[in-house]
């Protein structure tokens, strides 16, 4: 089968899943026939991405947060009037996903959590299969543990949720730990790259960070000074930093680079970061503790950090505290040896994926109707 993504461009996590997922494609002999990639004005498509998947990338102008003067916290109130008025730019950018599906006519179009694929579903009604993959789809689920006392934004962060999935034929959950499917969500493992699979954990002598918010640099800064005895690697994507910047003898700043985070994650005592799903994850399979930080006013990232903690993945912070870092032990290896066959049965259930479009395209008729 044809298979077209859409990828939200935020922080790596959706990139990544979108490259495992790619991989998980070709293995099983179907075809990647484009991908389009939702970015914002403050960020840029990694290379590591447009290296590795495959294909030629279309990147649209798609909503995204907007934050304070220090880039640290997401403001909402500036977010939806900004977006509101770059409107239309955005229906230029469901024109071009449109011409892209035209040109490559896929059969089954993958969503990676990003905002425009609803309205693409919403407005030109495509008659193509399509998969909305993120771990925010477990809002669905019953045994989903919202941030509390904060009403307003998680109706926001449902809806949303739900406009990025408008149409879709399946809502496929990534979770940490396995669950029973329900009523229009089906629970899948997280989207690990062979690479990481294949990585060897030892424990070094320094701890790894990651952000996507380029303004909670000032709080490793800040720990790194007082604390000159750890030793801390820290990984950004601010779109004009230098690929490796040394503010001080234990501490290290550099551009997201994949396969380098990687190998950093392999080797490190533990990772602190931003309450995102897939960094966690990787820390998950390594055998490595972690302490999630959620970004303020990013209602999802709280309830990421709630998932994370009870699904044993590590503890939550308020704020970049190395200290519970330094004090978390290693995860019990009988957990982590669950958390790794849980991730290997993905194509088990890619193949009753494909299986049940197969079933559903034998009674519909064959021919591709694009509105």
């Amino acid at each position: 089968m044809r298979f077209l993504f859409l990828i939200q461009g935020e922080g790596r996590g959706h990139l990544t899943q979108a490259l495992s997922f790619a991989a998980l494609l070709e293995k099983e002999q179907h075809k990647l026939v484009g991908v389009v990639v939702g970015k914002s004005p403050r960020r840029q498509v990694p290379d590591f991405f447009l290296q590795k998947i495959g294909v030629a990338v279309t990147p649209v102008e798609s909503p995204n947060f907007e934050t304070d003067g220090l880039e640290k916290k997401i403001l909402l109130g500036k977010t939806i009037r900004k977006n509101l008025g770059r409107i239309p730019t955005y229906w230029t950018s469901l024109q071009k996903i449109h011409a892209l599906v035209q040109e490559t006519q896929p059969e089954v179009v993958v969503n990676f959590y990003e905002p425009l694929a609803g309205f693409y579903n919403l407005f030109f009604a495509p008659k193509i299969a399509f998969w909305a993959i993120g771990h925010q789809y477990l809002e669905g689920h019953p045994e989903f543990t919202f941030a509390p006392n904060r009403g307003l934004e998680k109706f926001l962060f449902r809806l949303h949720t739900r406009l990025t999935a408008w149409g879709a034929s399946e809502r496929l959950a990534l979770s940490f730990l396995p669950k029973k499917d329900c009523s229009g969500v089906h629970i899948v493992p997280p989207l690990l790259r062979q690479e990481i699979k294949e990585l060897t954990a030892s424990q070094g002598d320094f701890y790894l960070t990651y952000m996507v918010n380029p303004g909670y640099a000032e709080e490793v800064l800040t720990f790194a000074k007082n604390n000159p005895e750890v030793y801390i690697k820290a990984f950004w994507d601010k779109k004009d930093a230098s690929e490796n910047e040394y503010p001080l003898p234990n501490l290290s700043f550099h551009r997201i680079n994949d396969q380098k985070f990687l190998v950093a994650m392999a080797a490190c005592k533990g990772l602190i970061c931003t309450a995102g799903f897939e960094s966690v994850c990787e820390a998950m399979y390594l055998g490595k503790p972690v302490v999630m930080v959620p970004i303020a006013g990013q209602y999802e990232q709280a309830c990421n950090a709630l998932d994370g903690e009870q699904s044993g993945a590590g503890k939550m912070a308020d704020f970049f505290d190395f200290e519970i870092l330094t004090s978390l032990s290693s995860p019990d290896p009988r957990h982590t040896k669950g958390y790794q066959e849980w991730t290997e049965s993905w194509p088990t259930e890619f193949r009753k994926l494909v299986y049940k479009k197969e079933q559903i395209s034998q009674n519909e008729s064959p021919e591709l109707v694009l509105n």
